[in-house]
């Protein structure tokens, strides 16, 4: 089983859905772009928002476990994903990548 590698690479707001539609809530969200989680095999990194987690879980497995071309080739690295959490008020976009070293 291989490392695999998060990071953030876009994070949005929609402002007006949130005050439309959500309750007050304080630091919602903590993920910066930039950030970098190191997965071994398919545990949770620590610091890995936990909804986000639920997202990208199945696919840090897929690529933990040596998967390629997900969904039929969609992406340009084979051993890639980009992957969004279900968050509809704060979405974050992460690229999910296989890495050659083995798992712990």
């Amino acid at each position: 089983m291989k490392k695999v590698r998060i990071t953030v690479m876009r994070t949005a707001r929609h402002d007006d859905l949130i005050e439309k539609y959500e309750n007050p809530i304080e630091h919602a969200c903590h993920m910066r772009v930039g950030q970098q989680f190191t997965c071994n095999g398919w545990a949770k990194p620590e610091g890995m928002c936990d909804s986000a987690w639920e997202t990208l879980s199945p696919f840090v497995m897929a690529l933990a476990h040596g998967a390629e071309n997900l969904y039929d080739g969609w992406m340009k690295d084979p051993r890639s994903a980009m992957i969004s959490c279900n968050d509809g008020f704060r979405p974050v976009s992460f690229l999910v990548e296989a890495l050659d070293e083995e798992a712990e």
